[in-house]
């Protein structure tokens, strides 16, 4: 057999091969689900006015499809779960790319300076709050009817509903060293039900405000006509939409290039750190990796900056970002994210321990509603629905829910309130920092727990009078 002979006959197995195949597999079955639900929602009056979102619906849909297949099939031979987590870490950073590439001219750039800062205040509040709920259900049960109950498996609820899966993950395998058995699943299934409660809560909240004629009935779900003008689209001194490449594939470039920048940066932060700070980088570099999304974001305005720049001086003849295809692709990116992390809930993940999950899920959820509607109110007063919905997504679920349930009534971001979700995030690391430290200090002892809980109520009070008192400089009358 020859060479040739040979190569043609291997390549055809090569290419039929799982692994070849397993991504476009799986971004497939979601492309699928994603044309089914948005077809009953255009369809079925019940679901198109409860205002379910077509990636929310989609993604329960694969979600039923997942657990029907676990009883009598090999799930893996179907979903692949890793994969599918993957899709969910870097969907997330891609869309938030791909906003922060956006140029000032179509977006508002409010967001910035006092109400970043505030925004990142209120985001540690929500910490704070749930980590002083969960705490007191946890140490409840324990004194009470679960006497064998970890006393710091409270603070799992701000790791999960606050900060998502991957510090859920994190510390919940921390708290399995020093005894809470179970602390890793429970810690996902937090994660999980605050992502459910993040979009069943915020859909009935945006019904609740449509009935009562809270909201511009054009923008609701996007069902209001778009229009889109050729200067829209091609903007003054943009390149051309059809030349030597592609417009969108500019688009595409520019986003990915971004992201290579952020995994460099990323990887260099966390390197030095491995080997100059162990102890340090023990704490820091997996939340660094874990929040690669502001890393990103913060990396595209430093490249919209310099481009902007470069542009002013001459020095290029065109601008090279277009807002409307930004647009878009942040809306596939987050798609794609929305359905795959609906998708990777794993009900077992509770492991026995439902009465304070149970109890935890809902009343941190409520806490954290009851908080934000407060607090909205004091930093997003230009645009408190878009800034409370917005928020509430992310403190219960994760910055994608988030930025899933403001589309539904700001489809195209026009309000700050996406992009405070990035500044207040990037904050919320700073005033989050003491957090991460009270969080190991409660699972050392019993009498920790009771420490921290009191620490937790200083630290909150500190955070509502920054918000409450510090107005920022007035400017003068001229």
């Amino acid at each position: 057999m020859g060479p040739f002979t040979m190569l043609f006959e291997v390549k055809p197995v090569f290419y039929a091969t799982h692994g070849v195949w397993n991504m476009i597999v799986q971004l497939g079955i979601i492309a699928v689900l994603l044309l089914l639900a948005n077809l009953l929602r255009r369809r079925v009056p019940f679901i198109r006015k409860s205002l379910m979102p077509v990636s929310v619906l989609a993604g329960f849909a694969m979600l039923a499809i997942k657990l029907i297949l676990q009883k009598g099939f090999k799930i893996d031979d179907f979903f692949d779960i890793e994969l599918l987590d993957t899709l969910v870490y870097h969907c997330i950073a891609l869309g938030f790319i791909a906003m922060s590439l956006r140029t000032a001219d179509k977006v508002k750039e409010s967001g910035a300076g006092l109400t970043g800062a505030k925004s990142g205040a209120a985001i540690v509040g929500a910490y704070l709050v749930q980590a002083f709920v969960g705490l007191t259900i946890s140490v409840l049960l324990a004194l009470t009817i679960k006497p064998g109950l970890f006393k710091a498996a409270g603070l799992l609820l701000p790791m999960g509903y606050g900060q998502g899966p991957g510090q859920a993950n994190n510390i919940g395998m921390t708290y399995e060293d020093l005894g809470f058995a179970g602390g890793q699943s429970f810690g996902l299934a937090i994660a999980a039900a605050g992502y459910i409660v993040a979009c069943t809560v915020g859909v009935a909240v945006l019904n609740f405000w449509k009935k009562h004629h809270k909201l511009d009935d054009k923008q609701l779900g996007g069902n209001g006509e778009e229009t889109v003008t050729v200067e829209f689209f091609q903007a003054k001194n943009e390149i051309p939409i059809s030349d030597s490449i592609d417009k969108l594939s500019v688009q595409i470039g520019l986003v990915l290039v971004v992201y290579v920048v952020t995994y460099l940066v990323t990887l260099g932060v966390t390197s030095a750190l491995a080997a100059w700070a162990p102890g340090l980088a023990n704490l820091l570099n997996s939340m660094l990796w874990g929040f690669n999304f502001i890393i990103g974001a913060a990396v595209a305005m430093l490249t919209k900056t310099l481009l902007g720049s470069l542009e002013r001086r001459g020095v290029m003849k065109r601008r090279y970002q277009n807002n409307y295809l930004l647009n878009r692709l942040s809306g596939f990116f987050f798609d794609i994210m929305i359905v795959a992390g609906i998708a990777c809930i794993d009900p077992e993940d509770l492991s026995g321990l439902w009465l304070p999950f149970a109890l935890m899920a809902a009343a941190g959820g409520v806490a954290t509603w009851f908080y934000l509607k407060y607090i909205s109110k004091k930093i997003y007063s230009g645009y408190y629905h878009e800034g409370l919905i917005s928020m509430y997504g992310m403190m219960t679920g994760t910055i994608g829910s988030g930025i899933l349930l403001l589309r539904e009534i700001d489809p195209d971001f026009k309000t700050p309130a996406a992009n405070n979700l990035v500044l207040g995030s990037s904050y919320g690391i700073l005033f989050g920092a003491p957090l991460l430290v009270l969080v190991t200090m409660a699972a050392k002892s019993d009498v920790m727990c009771y420490i921290v809980a009191g620490v937790i109520i200083v630290y909150f009070a500190l955070l509502m009078l920054f918000i409450n008192l510090f107005k920022g400089k007035k400017k003068k009358d001229k």
